[in-house]
Order: C-alpha cells, then structure tokens, then sequence
C-alpha cells in the first residue's frame, strides 16, 4: 500500500508496538501501524467508536512503556484483513506527556536518517 507523500502533515515510522486499548468496558490488545508525533495507527480486533477518547498503554521494544489518551480519528470498521476481522484505526493524542512525546520524536528521527 503506498500512501501520497502530501496526503500526510507529519513524517510517519511504521513500528509493530504492543498496544493495550482501555475502555470503560474491558481492555483489549492491539499493534501499531505506525507512529507521528501526533498520534498512532493501530490495529486490533476490536472497533472503536470515531471521536471517542481512550487510554491507550503502548509497549515499544527496549522502552517502558507510555500511556497516552487519545481521540479516535478515522476507523476502518469494515476491517483490513482477509475474514474482514483486524481493524484499522488512527488515533490523535490528546494528552501525551513530554518525556513521551521525545521519544515519539527520537524515535521517529532515527528512522529517518
């Protein structure tokens, strides 16, 4: 899948992180797809609801990990995969702290070198 390079405002890394999606009902995992340093795309077998706001605890390799809340974007309730299963989701950060946010931007940095 190639994705326009002006279709996107901040530079993309596209990471494989386990992610934890906490809602009022449960929890449930996921992945991401990839990171900016204003959101993430991820994937999961759940949808979730556009313009709904979650915590999301994401589990990047050789890192603690970073919790963040953030704002459902766009979903892909029609799911990505073959048995129509897997959703795509992208979620903006709502809040973020600034220790995670460097990180977001380092790591982002040193995938574009």
């Amino acid at each position: 899948m190639s994705y326009p390079a002006n279709r996107r405002k901040n530079e993309r890394v596209y990471v494989k992180w386990p992610v934890t999606i906490i809602m009022s009902s449960g929890t449930f995992e996921g992945e991401t797809t990839n990171i900016t340093n204003q959101g993430v795309g991820i994937v999961c077998d759940e949808p979730l609801h556009l313009n709904a706001t979650y915590t999301l605890i994401i589990r990047p390799a050789n890192h603690e990990a970073l919790e963040v809340t953030g704002k459902v974007v766009w979903s892909d309730l029609y799911g990505i995969d073959g048995d129509n299963k897997t959703v795509g989701i992208g979620i903006c950060f709502i809040e973020i702290s600034e220790k995670d946010r460097l990180f977001f931007n380092d790591t982002i940095s040193e995938n574009l070198k």
